[in-house]
């Protein structure tokens, strides 16, 4: 599968920083997969994993000297690892703590060497080392496949490309539409977790795809245990099931975990969030940029890394949504707001931690919240997000003139189109919306 952040590599392996790269993200979003297509265009590719490998360890613990690391490690794998020549991969680094240390000395004394790490459960690692050699490592972040990544693994390059020319002003053909619409349906049941879309790409079984979710989530379930020995698995399982539950409303703590204060399950979204398994939507009173100054710290959304085990955690069923008009039938913990905060999240930038923020006025006889607020660069956009192609926009309208907003966004199965100051960009359009506003 084509993934589009392999083209962040490529621009990686040839910049001429010399800094170790680091991939980042939660268990099972293709990193291993990408990193081994990099190792293509080399003419060495050592990979080592340090979950499956326990010898390569004994290389990290004494001398953290790069050429003698290299040395060790080209006679213990008899392959040789040489300046501009090999890409050196280690894999499961947070097994291996010593080995993230190292990833700085890399840069200092082997900086023609290509050394690309990557891990799941990371962030507990690093946040235990004294020291990460800040400004000698690059950081990339990874997530499931997006729309347009799903696209191209169904070998819809076409489609793909003509979707992203499209927009408000340059809507596409209404047959055109309609496919991608179709298979907007298949994704929001296939989710974009590699094996997942791998499945349904070999099978077009979408049955068969939701037997392969119950194994990831039972996987990523067998993983709670290493979050943090002292946070018992019950709680976890229980706030993980309860972003679905409360999804696209305010995450009330007293009904994420029957047996837990409010301190002990706010640990536990820290955790979840640090695995990459889920993400913050922040209230934001969105009175000027940075959206982040104007947080407030316990009022916030919760969406899940993946809306394909999301669906399945929720149970739709699978014969009603394919048949639907709409998803207004099937929209059952707001799944297409889920959908549009990951896609989101897969659109950011891959360098930083990403951002999400909503805005929720509460008022006696006039509410009015905003689903999702981004700044791109000195702009405010206002989303809402609508499951079919009908809908009021009262909440939008009453932002933008409050805060003197010139233009929002409306996301829905409509195609490309506008309402006046009002964009419209259908569901499988997100990544338009980046392009439009660049």
């Amino acid at each position: 599968m084509r993934r589009l952040i392999e083209e962040q590599l490529i621009n990686w392996k040839n910049k001429p920083s010399g800094k170790s790269l680091l991939i980042r993200g939660a268990r099972q979003v293709g990193k291993t997969y990408s990193v081994r297509n990099l190792g293509k265009s080399f003419k060495y590719f050592l990979e080592i994993n340090f979950e499956l490998e326990k010898e390569p360890h004994k290389f990290f613990q004494s001398n953290l000297d790069p050429d003698v690391i290299c040395t060790n490690l080209s006679a213990y794998y008899n392959i040789p690892v040489k300046d501009g020549e090999t890409l050196l991969f280690l894999d499961e680094i947070q097994a291996c703590p010593p080995a993230i240390t190292s990833l700085w000395s890399f840069h200092e004394k082997r900086p023609g060497l290509h050394v690309v790490a990557a891990g799941s459960l990371l962030e507990f690692t690093i946040k235990d080392l004294p020291s990460f050699g800040l400004g000698r490592i690059e950081s990339l972040y990874m997530y499931p496949l997006s729309f347009d990544e799903f696209l191209l693994a169904l070998g819809q390059d076409a489609l793909f490309e003509v979707k992203r020319q499209a927009s408000p002003s340059r809507p596409l053909n209404p047959a055109l539409h309609n496919k991608l619409v179709n298979i907007l349906k298949q994704f929001l049941l296939t989710g974009g977790l590699p094996e997942a879309v791998k499945t349904f790409v070999e099978t077009s079984d979408l049955h068969e795809v939701q037997v392969v979710l119950d194994q990831l989530i039972t996987g990523l379930e067998d993983d709670f245990s290493k979050y943090k020995k002292h946070v018992p698995v019950s709680r976890i399982r229980e706030v993980f099931n309860s972003i679905v539950y409360q999804s696209g409303n305010k995450f009330i703590l007293s009904k994420a975990a029957l047996s837990a204060n409010h301190k002990q399950i706010n640990e536990t979204l820290q955790l979840l969030e640090m695995a990459g398994l889920a993400y913050k939507v922040q209230h934001s009173s969105a009175n000027g940029l940075p959206l982040g100054a104007g947080v407030h710290p316990n009022k916030f959304k919760v969406i899940l890394f993946d809306h394909g085990v999301f669906q399945r955690i929720l149970g739709l069923n699978l014969s009603e949504h394919l048949l639907a008009d709409d998803f207004s039938a099937i929209n059952k913990g707001n799944l297409a707001e889920q959908f549009v905060g990951i896609e989101f999240v897969k659109n950011f930038s891959p360098y930083g931690k990403p951002r999400l923020y909503y805005w929720h006025r509460e008022k006696r006889g006039s509410n009015a919240e905003v689903d999702y607020l981004l700044q791109l660069n000195t702009r405010i956009i206002p989303v809402e997000v609508k499951s079919g192609t009908q809908g009021k926009m009262q909440s939008l309208y009453l932002f933008m003139k409050e805060k003197n907003i010139p233009v929002g966004v409306r996301i829905s199965l409509e195609n490309f189109s506008h309402y006046g100051s009002i964009h419209v960009f259908p569901l499988y359009g997100i990544e338009n919306i980046f392009t439009h506003f660049a």
